[in-house]
């Protein structure tokens, strides 16, 4: 029976080699020169911390435009809300997101089961399995579900006969 996944995941090397360039260009640029701006990954999380907030958004730009570089979608970002830290600063935490959560999972569940398709759906920990019978069913539930209205990067993988 015909099969294939649908998942969210980012490479995070690749997220690495973003973060790097991001570094390379602080330190570079004119209007970052001499500015306590910083930005470092631990696993999933990315910091940005910077002195005020035109700097903080010009790092988000340039985060999301090295995201862009590196060929990664910058809707993996989960972006924190912007912090107070120590020193007058402004510290802002970003997620990478991995894997689909329930939520998400269930609204996809519910718009597959929606239309009538004679395919199956199931939620197997962050990642959705759909079955059917026919290849064709499978490549129209493709279609339905990237238009669906989805922030977060969806890729479509292991395709079985």
């Amino acid at each position: 029976m015909p099969s294939f996944d649908i998942v969210s995941k980012t490479d995070l090397a690749e997220v690495q080699n973003a973060i790097d360039g991001v570094l390379r260009e602080l330190q570079n640029r004119f209007d970052f020169k001499g500015s306590k701006s910083t930005i470092e990954r631990k696993e999933n999380e990315i910091t940005l911390h910077t002195e005020d907030k035109t700097k903080l958004s010009q790092l988000q730009e340039m985060v999301k435009g090295y995201f862009v570089r590196r060929k990664l979608d910058p809707g993996a970002l989960d972006w924190g809300r912007e912090e107070n830290a120590a020193g007058g600063t402004l510290r802002q935490v970003v997620t990478v997101r991995q894997g689909i959560d329930q939520d998400l999972a269930k609204k996809i569940v519910k718009a597959v089961k929606d239309s009538k398709m004679k395919v199956q759906a199931s939620i197997q920990g962050d990642e959705l399995r759909i079955t059917g019978k026919k290849i064709d069913d499978l490549q129209e539930c493709i279609r339905l579900v990237k238009g669906l209205k989805i922030e977060q990067p969806l890729q479509y993988v292991n395709f079985r006969d």
